[in-house]
C-alpha cells in the first residue's frame, strides 16, 4: 500500500449553544466548528475524506489567564502545521503515515512549547480524515477495515506487551446495535424544570433541565461535574442524587473532577466529606458510581508523588484520566501511578485508543484488576464528527458513552435543511425530525442506535460531494 496527499481544504461554521455548558474554569456559550477534507492517493487511486471537530474554550488547553479569542489563534495553527507536515509525507499504510505525522507534530510542538493535548489535535484531525477517505475507497466500513488490519496497526509500537496481537484479538468480536448513552450534568445544569428562570427558557422544543431530559430520552446513565467548592458541591451532589433516585432509581454514574483538585490529598479530603454525608453515601456507593474522571489537574495528575497518594488510600476509588491522555505514553505512566484507565475520544487519536483499548483488554486477561476505557463526550454534533466518533466506540466496546453535543445544541439546525434532510435520509435510526422540523439525534429509552454508523465508511453515510462540503460550512479557518 502507499498513501499520500495531495490536496486539502477547510471550512468552518459557527455555532451556538441553547444554553450555557458550564465544565471547569469555562462556559461555552458558542465555537466554530472545524472541517477537512482531504484528497488522497491510496493505492495510486485518488480518493477523498473529511473529518471535522469543535473548539472548546479551556479544554485543550486549560489556561485561566487567557481568553479564548487568545487561544483559537494557536488551535487553528496545530491544524495547519499538522496538514502541512501530512503533505510531504509517504507511507506504506495508515499507521504506518500517522505514526509519521505524529512524530513530526510532537517535535514541533515540543520546539513550540505547545501542549500534546491540543498539538495532536491536528494530528487526530488528519488521521480521521485519512480513514474516511481510505474507508470510502475501499468501499468498506471502519469496523471491517480494522478487524482485518487494513490500517496496518502495529501495536507493540505503542505498546511492547502487545506484541504478536492484532486488533481483533483483543477488541470485541461483535459490535453492540445500541449504545447506552451516557447524560452530561453539567455544572449550570438546571435540575428541575421549575428551577428555569422565564427568560432562560430555550424556546426550541428540545428538553432543557435534567428532569425533562430524563423522561425525554429515557436515561439511566449520567456524568456528573462537579467543581472542587466543597459546600457547593455537597448541595449540589445531594440534589442529583435526590432526582435521580426519583427519576431513575437504577441509575449509574461518573463523577468527573474536571481539573478541579491539585493533589490527590485535596481531593480526599473532599471525597471523605461527601461520603461523610447520609444523603452521598449510597449515591456514592458502588451500586451508581462508576468511576471517577480526571479529579486532579494536567500538570499535577501524573507526578510521581500521586502513586504513593493513591496506593497509600485504602478505599481511593476508580479513578482514569482524561486531559492527562495528551500522549502515546500517557496511560502506561497513569496506570504505574495507580489510575485505571483513560477515556477516549477522537480528538486524542483513533488509532492511539485503539491501542489504548488493547493494552486495557491485555490487562483484563492478565490481572485481577479493574481496567477502564471510557467513552467521553466533548460537546460533539454531526454530521461527521460525533459519527466518526460514535462508530469507534462502538468498535471499542464501551458500553456507555457520554453525549452531550444533542443537549447543548439544538440538534442539526445550525446547518441548511437541504444537509439536514440528507442526513435523516441515510441516518435515519440515528437522526429525525425533531417537533420544531430540524434534525435532531434520536435516543430512546436511553439507548442510540449504531446500525446505520456502523455500516457507513466512517460512521457517516453522507456522500462526499463538493455540494455537501459547502453546505458544512464557509470556506477557511475561523
Amino acid at each position: 500500500m502507499s498513501v499520500t496527499i495531495e490536496s486539502f481544504e477547510f471550512r468552518t461554521r459557527p455555532m451556538s449553544t441553547r444554553f450555557p455548558f458550564r465544565y471547569g474554569i469555562a462556559a461555552m456559550t458558542e465555537l466554530p466548528h472545524v472541517f477537512l477534507r482531504l484528497g488522497a492517493v491510496i493505492d495510486g487511486q485518488p480518493c477523498a475524506g473529511l473529518a471535522s471537530e469543535g473548539l472548546p474554550p479551556k479544554w485543550f488547553t486549560k489556561n485561566a489567564t487567557t481568553r479564548f479569542e487568545e487561544d483559537l489563534p494557536q488551535m487553528t495553527k496545530v491544524l495547519e502545521q499538522a496538514v502541512g507536515f501530512a503533505c510531504g509525507i509517504e507511507a506504506q499504510s495508515l499507521f504506518a503515515f500517522w505514526k509519521e505525522l505524529y512524530r513530526q507534530q510532537d517535535e514541533w510542538c515540543r520546539a513550540e512549547e505547545i501542549p500534546p493535548l491540543l498539538a495532536h489535535l491536528g494530528t487526530s484531525l488528519v488521521e480521521r480524515a485519512l480513514i474516511d477517505a481510505f474507508c470510502r475507497s475501499k468501499g468498506m466500513s471502519f469496523s471491517t477495515a480494522l478487524k482485518a488490519n487494513h490500517f496496518g496497526l502495529e501495536l507493540d509500537k505503542l505498546h511492547s506487551e502487545l506484541s504478536g496481537f492484532e486488533p481483533a484479538d483483543l477488541l470485541p468480536q461483535q459490535v453492540d446495535k445500541t449504545l447506552i448513552a451516557r447524560h452530561t450534568i453539567g455544572l449550570g445544569d438546571p435540575l428541575k424544570d421549575s428551577d428555569i428562570p422565564s427568560g432562560e427558557r430555550c424556546d426550541d422544543g428540545l428538553p432543557q433541565a435534567l428532569d425533562a431530559v430524563i423522561d425525554h430520552y429515557g436515561l439511566t446513565h449520567f456524568k456528573v461535574k462537579i467543581c472542587g467548592d466543597l459546600q457547593t458541591d455537597l448541595a449540589r451532589l445531594r440534589a442529583i442524587a435526590a432526582l435521580l433516585e426519583e427519576k431513575a432509581p437504577a441509575y449509574q454514574f461518573t463523577l468527573d473532577g474536571n481539573e478541579q483538585y491539585p493533589t490527590i490529598g485535596a481531593f480526599r479530603e473532599h471525597w471523605e466529606q461527601f461520603l461523610a454525608d447520609p444523603a452521598l453515601a449510597v449515591f456514592l456507593g458502588e451500586e451508581h458510581l462508576l468511576f471517577v474522571e480526571q479529579p486532579i489537574h494536567r500538570d499535577h495528575a501524573l507526578n510521581p508523588e500521586v502513586a504513593e497518594d493513591i496506593h497509600s488510600w485504602e478505599q481511593c476509588p476508580l479513578m482514569i484520566i482524561d486531559e492527562s491522555d495528551g500522549e502515546i505514553h500517557s496511560l502506561r505512566s497513569a496506570l504505574k501511578i495507580g489510575y485505571r484507565g483513560t477515556s477516549h475520544k477522537n480528538c486524542k487519536g483513533v488509532f492511539k485508543g485503539i491501542a489504548n483499548a488493547c493494552l486495557l483488554e491485555h490487562l483484563r486477561r492478565t490481572d485481577d484488576g479493574t481496567w477502564i476505557i471510557s467513552g467521553e463526550d466533548l460537546a460533539n454534533v454531526g454530521p461527521i464528527a460525533l459519527l466518526n466518533d460514535l462508530a469507534v466506540m462502538v468498535v471499542l466496546g464501551v458500553g456507555h458513552v457520554e453525549r452531550n453535543g444533542h443537549h447543548y445544541f439544538s440538534g442539526l439546525s445550525m446547518y441548511p435543511q437541504k444537509l439536514q434532510d440528507a442526513v435523516c435520509g441515510v441516518h435515519a435510526d440515528l437522526y429525525g425530525p425533531s417537533d420544531e422540523g430540524f434534525a435532531t439525534l434520536a435516543i430512546a429509552d436511553g439507548l442510540i442506535a449504531t446500525d446505520s454508523l456502523v455500516s457507513a465508511p466512517f460512521g457517516c453515510g453522507l456522500e462526499l460531494s463538493d455540494e455537501i462540503f459547502a453546505l458544512l460550512g464557509e470556506a477557511g479557518l475561523p
